[in-house]
């Protein structure tokens, strides 16, 4: 379709409430692009390009959005946008597939209204820390829990620090977890094979764990399968580096739609009702966290629903937050 198109970017920025450190390095900020796209018949989407990551692979991924949108100009055809979407940066191709898909009534208002998320899953800081902040979240949780309502589980950043250390906090951080509540340890790749296999010892057959996120470095497939055969493993910086790996993976797969590129493939998946896939969070802007709300709340109609990662607390402050696209709009100034 030669269909014109107008884009209008903006950059933003802000800082996490707190460095997030992760076995890949710590994260202090997010930065990037929001878009507004409008077609010819007037309709308007939104979108969000911010690459995930940290330090040099962090600067790369910026400069390639960056690049990639000055290459677009300001009126592509939509059959230019379409061809290219699958060569773009993931993140770029997120923000630019949201928008089509919110202008051509996908989502939103022409698709019965943007969906809210079910309950998230709580961050809880890397090292000791996590001990504190799980029990000010326990303590805010209303006692007795209501009927019909699940506690959601708390994620756990680990492989940060020694191993013995991490094992040990772990004992005195499952001690403080009443029945029901569950545990995601996320090494973000950053173990070897005789760590994990450590942890797997411990933790098999362990009623408080629901999966250990990435704890192998995404290469070692082979020994993350082995793992997966121990404990319930779920991958997630896998699935970024091979994509391939979200058709094979039968075991949990962590989605970060804003990192995985043109979300309309995943939005039809989760329509259908996908099995094991869990909505997760890369620290997005107000427009970015509408569509993983609304995935999110597909994916807890599906055949396997769990609590999505949104990280309550961790997300954009103020208006950047906010869900109406037009506020985030404008909080990045400009005319």
């Amino acid at each position: 379709m030669r269909e014109p198109l107008r884009l209008h970017w903006r950059p933003f920025s802000f800082p996490l409430p707190a460095a997030l450190h992760t076995a890949a390095g710590s994260l202090h900020e997010r930065r990037g692009w929001l878009l507004r796209l409008e077609t010819s018949p007037g309709a308007c989407g939104w979108g969000e390009a911010a690459p995930l990551g940290v330090g040099a692979a962090a600067e790369a991924a910026l400069q390639a959005c960056a690049s990639a949108i000055a290459q677009l100009g300001p009126h592509p055809s939509r059959d230019a946008v379409e061809r290219l979407l699958p060569a773009l940066p993931p993140p770029l191709a997120f923000a630019l597939g949201a928008a089509l898909a919110e202008a051509d009534g996908w989502v939103g208002p022409a698709a019965g209204g943007w969906r809210q998320a079910p309950p998230s899953a709580w961050l809880l800081p890397a090292g000791e820390g996590a001990l504190a902040a799980a029990q000010a979240t326990l303590e805010a949780w209303p006692s007795p829990v209501p009927p019909q309502a699940s506690p959601p589980p708390f994620k756990w950043k680990v492989g940060v620090h020694p191993a013995p250390l991490e094992q040990a906090w772990y004992g005195e951080l499952a001690a403080l977890l009443p029945a029901g509540v569950r545990l995601r340890l996320d090494a973000n790749g950053g173990w070897d094979r005789p760590t994990a296999w450590s942890w797997a010892e411990r933790l098999a057959g362990d009623w408080r764990v629901e999966w250990l996120e990435q704890p192998l470095d995404p290469a070692d497939q082979e020994g993350l399968e082995a793992l997966a055969r121990r404990v319930p493993v779920a991958l997630d910086e896998s699935l970024l580096r091979q994509p391939g790996l979200r058709q094979r993976w039968q075991g949990w797969q962590v989605r970060r739609p804003s990192q995985e590129g043109d979300p309309r493939p995943l939005l039809r998946e989760l329509q259908r009702g996908h099995p094991r896939w869990m909505v997760s969070t890369s620290f997005e802007t107000g427009i970015g966290q509408r569509w993983l709300a609304h995935l999110a709340a597909l994916q807890a109609e599906g055949p396997t629903p769990t609590a999505p990662g949104l990280a309550p607390g961790w997300q954009a402050p103020g208006d950047l937050g906010a869900l109406a696209p037009e506020t985030v709009w404008g909080a990045c100034g400009g005319a």
